[in-house]
């Protein structure tokens, strides 16, 4: 009598490695629909509050833009900082979340820009 061949397993390696990567996915898509808003929240008034600081702290005081980074709060190192001389702006961006541009104006001070998005 002969043996018969033992069956192979039929790809539930495969199959595992499918359902934890829709987990996976499923983990990702719940995780930013529930964050979105918090961090949205968060990258907009961080954006806003750098962009008005470093905006006084140049133009008002005077002080050179590397040395106005080390004002913003702790929590705020994703923030960056760019300015424009020529309008006398600062522009703080929280990557791709938010951006603010703060523009000196005589007898005002630093004022924000519009939101425009």
């Amino acid at each position: 009598m002969a043996k018969s061949p033992v069956p192979a397993r039929p790809r539930s390696r495969k199959r595992w490695g499918l359902w934890l990567l829709a987990i996976i996915a499923a983990a990702l898509g719940t995780a930013a629909f529930a964050f979105r808003e918090p961090i949205a929240g968060y990258g907009s008034i961080a954006s806003a509050y750098s962009a008005r600081v470093a905006c006084s702290c140049r133009y008002v005081a005077g002080r050179p833009l590397d040395d106005c980074a080390n004002d913003k709060l702790a929590g705020m190192e994703a923030v960056t900082l760019v300015e424009d001389n020529e309008t006398k702006s600062v522009t703080a961006r929280f990557p791709l979340v938010a951006s603010a541009t703060a523009t000196y104006r005589e007898g005002y001070g630093c004022v924000l820009e519009p939101y425009a998005g």
